[in-house]
C-alpha cells in the first residue's frame, strides 16, 4: 500500500516537473518572440517622454528601430553614429571609414528628444567604442529652443557616463541650412553650436567635429557644393567633407 502511494506520488511529481518545464519553455519562447525595441510613447502624451522640446514621430521610425534591433549583435563595439536624417542618409558610412567598425543609428525626422528616448537601446546597448552625435536640426525647424537640445544631449552624455565613463564621444555642430520649408532662426542655431562646443570643454573623452564651420560660407549660408537642392540635406560631397572633418578628431581622441 505504502509503496503504491510512493509510486503514485513520484509519478505525479515527475508529471508536474515535465509540465512546468513545458510551461517555462513556452514562456521563454513567447518572450523571445516579443523581443524588440520599446515602442514609442504616444506623441500627444508629453509626460511620457523624457527630455525637453519638440516631439516628432513618423511610421518609418518604427521600421528603422526594428532594423536596428536586428543588427544589435553584429554591431557590438562599433563606433556608433546617431542623429537624424543627416546621419541616417549616410548610406556609405562603412565605406567612408574603412578599417573601422561603424554603425549608423540615424533616423530621418528625429529630434533630440526622440534620440534621447531611444538612446539606451539603439546606442548604449551596442557597448560602443565611440559615439558620434549630430542632432538638433529638426528641433530648430520645429521652433524648438537651443537650450532644450543642449539639455537633451547632456542627458545622453549622462547615460554614456553611467554605462562606461571611458567611452569616446564626438559632438557634431549642426550644419548650416537654407530651406524655406524648414526655416531656422540663425541666432538659435549659432547658440546651439556654441553650447555644443562648451559641452566638450575640459573633457578628455569628448571632442567636437565642427560641421558648421566646415560647410557654411561667410554669410552663414550652406556652401552649395555640400548640399542637395533643398539646401538642407547633405549631398555626396557633404559626406566627404564630414569624413575629412571628423578623421582628425578620431586621431585626437585616439580612435583607431
Amino acid at each position: 500500500m505504502e509503496n503504491g502511494m510512493n509510486k503514485n506520488f513520484r509519478e505525479m511529481l515527475l508529471g508536474g516537473m515535465i509540465f512546468s518545464a513545458i510551461i517555462c519553455s513556452v514562456i521563454s519562447f513567447s518572450a523571445d518572440e516579443q523581443k524588440g525595441p520599446t515602442p514609442y510613447p504616444d506623441p500627444k502624451s508629453e509626460k511620457d517622454w523624457a527630455g525637453k522640446g519638440p516631439i516628432r514621430k513618423f511610421n518609418w521610425m518604427d521600421d528603422n528601430r526594428k532594423w536596428f534591433w536586428s543588427q544589435r549583435e553584429k554591431d557590438q563595439g562599433a563606433i556608433v553614429f546617431c542623429g537624424d536624417s543627416l546621419t541616417g542618409g549616410w548610406k556609405d558610412l562603412a565605406k567612408a571609414f574603412t578599417g573601422f567598425k561603424v554603425a549608423n543609428r540615424g533616423i530621418g525626422g528625429d529630434t533630440s528628444r526622440g534620440l534621447l528616448f531611444r538612446f539606451q537601446e539603439d546606442v548604449m546597448d551596442l557597448n560602443p567604442k565611440a559615439v558620434v552625435i549630430n542632432i538638433g536640426t529638426n528641433d530648430l525647424t520645429a521652433m524648438g529652443k537651443a537650450d532644450d537640445v543642449i539639455s537633451n544631449i547632456t542627458d545622453m552624455l549622462t547615460l554614456i557616463e553611467k554605462k562606461n565613463p571611458a567611452t569616446l564621444i564626438i559632438l557634431c555642430t549642426v550644419p548650416p541650412s537654407d530651406n524655406p520649408k524648414a526655416p531656422i532662426k540663425l541666432p538659435e542655431k549659432l547658440s546651439l553650436n556654441e553650447n555644443i562646443k562648451k559641452l566638450a570643454e575640459g573633457k578628455k573623452n569628448i571632442a567636437v567635429c565642427d560641421l558648421y564651420t566646415a560647410m557654411a560660407d561667410a554669410d552663414n549660408k550652406p556652401k552649395p557644393e555640400y548640399f542637395g537642392q533643398d539646401k538642407l540635406h547633405l549631398a555626396g560631397p557633404g559626406y566627404e567633407k564630414w569624413t575629412e572633418t571628423i578623421k582628425p578628431v578620431f586621431e585626437k581622441l585616439g580612435i583607431k
